[in-house]
């Protein structure tokens, strides 16, 4: 009985993750033919007359900071100043001190010569309810660069202030963390400039880790691997997700997902469903599934864009502990946004979205891990009792190898075919050894503490956002 058990339960497990890699094939076909069919498009020449289109709308950068004093001022630079300053015909920047407890605040002021604005109405200006505005200031340096302390009420919180706050149609969401290139909001907006026919309610962009590489001003200069291997494994897993994943599912409308280091926003389109949740870890996901809602409910035939040339950077966590809370917390977040839309699931008056996004990150994204987690304890369980199978022990193996290490080989590939950041063989020698090892350790890893985030789901535990202490980069 028993060894009838864990046959009907590996075979289960196979089909599964076999499926999985189909899944993953097509997305990384998909992928491979719009970067083929891109490749050569996004020249400088093209970047220049967008510059100097009348159709190139305004856009407000919105920053929201918590504890970000490492990182914030370089972010900042890389938007105003000097050879990183943003290749945009018009923007301003707004920077969103959510009550941080350190000095984020009065580092900003004193590195841009903040002075308190009198008399300038914002809170509620939309409508969106926040937390309350302590002091709105203006930099005497860049007067297109703005700071809101307000009380700590979240990054929702935070980005709904700047919202109430900012005036042009699109607006921006990046992390206190993240530097941009100079020319990554003319690529990001390319899609909603040159589209004329569809509306576009946002655009999500390519984002890599700075960690390791040479940065001056707000700027990268060169980009380097860092020397840990936990950050390593990040690099290629932000390849994987952001270049097979997202461009995949962006092909037919189907991106749910637009990372909150980097993505522009229909401010009108925003304001309209109600802005950011602030009761959500899953903030940036829900809002998108959110439009995509209101889209097909309300017949606006709109459209959400991802574009691979834009190019941020951010600073990943070196630590395990980190890397713990992060992770559970994306988990969470992913779990509460689904959870919230999930009459949309397989549900046909939400068309692809319903029978297509929706399902695949539930079934592959969110259970994913916990069926996958299962394949590893059935598998040491098997052997425990003597009662191996070796050819579902082969195939699992392999599968998992597949899954794991081939689609982090060729996500390296096409990262580097498509942008070529990394100009070092030694540098694209690491990145293939360490997908290699996917498989082996930090995938087993990351499932684990994935599963550790659908018990704590389950069992009602309440998790906050936890702190990451930045270094820097």
């Amino acid at each position: 009985m028993i060894s009838l058990f864990f046959l009907i339960i590996n075979k289960v497990i196979i089909i599964y993750v076999l499926l999985l890699c189909s899944t993953y094939l097509i997305l990384f076909i998909l992928a491979f033919m719009r970067l083929k069919r891109e490749k050569g498009l996004h020249q400088i020449e093209q970047y220049k007359r967008l510059k100097e289109s009348a159709f190139t709308a305004p856009i407000s950068i919105l920053v929201p900071a918590y504890n970000e004093e490492v990182g914030v001022v370089n972010t900042i630079l890389s938007l105003v100043t000097g050879t990183g300053r943003l290749d945009y015909p018009e923007f301003e920047v707004i920077v969103i001190n959510d009550g941080s407890k350190d000095s984020t605040l009065q580092k900003t002021i004193d590195r841009f010569d903040m002075t308190v604005l009198k008399n300038k109405v914002i809170h509620k200006s939309f409508g969106i309810e926040t937390k309350p505005i302590k002091n709105v200031y203006q930099s005497t340096i860049y007067p297109f660069l703005f700071l809101i302390d307000k009380e700590n009420g979240g990054k929702a919180d935070a980005l709904n202030a700047g919202i109430n706050f900012s005036k042009y149609p699109y607006f921006a969401s990046i992390d206190g963390d993240t530097i941009l290139d100079s020319d990554s909001f003319l690529k990001i907006m390319k899609p909603i400039i040159e589209n004329t026919d569809d509306e576009i309610l946002a655009t999500g962009g390519n984002v890599l880790i700075a960690n390791g590489s040479k940065t001056s001003l707000g700027k990268v200069n060169e980009m380097l691997l860092s020397k840990n291997p936990l950050v390593v494994m990040q690099v290629i897993e932000y390849m994987r997700a952001f270049l097979i994943g997202r461009i995949g599912l962006s092909n037919k409308n189907l991106l749910l997902i637009i990372s909150g280091a980097f993505g522009v926003f229909k401010k009108s389109r925003v304001v309209q469903v109600g802005g950011y949740l602030t009761n959500t870890i899953g903030e940036d996901m829900e809002l998108v599934v959110r439009l995509h809602r209101k889209n097909i409910e309300e017949n606006w035939g709109a459209k959400i864009e991802y574009v691979a040339d834009p190019v941020c950077y951010t600073e990943a966590p070196d630590s395990f502990k980190i890397l713990k809370t992060q992770r559970v917390r994306w988990h969470r977040g992913l779990f509460e946004s689904l959870w919230a839309h999930r009459k949309m699931i397989f549900n046909k008056n939400y068309r692809s979205i319903g029978f297509i996004a929706m399902p695949y990150f539930f079934f592959v994204e969110f259970l994913g891990p916990i069926i996958e987690f299962f394949g590893y304890v059935s598998l040491i369980i098997n052997i425990t009792l003597h009662n191996i199978n070796i050819l579902y022990s082969i195939a699992f193996l392999i599968l998992m190898i597949i899954y794991g290490s081939f689609f982090s080989v060729s996500a390296v590939l096409l990262e580097e075919w498509r942008l070529e950041k990394y100009k070092k063989i030694s540098e694209l020698n690491r990145l293939f050894f360490y997908s290699l090892t996917e498989a082996i350790w930090y995938r087993p890893i990351l499932t684990y503490w994935r599963v550790i985030a659908t018990f704590s789901i389950f069992l009602g535990q309440k998790k906050g956002w936890g702190e990451m202490k930045r270094k820097g980069v």
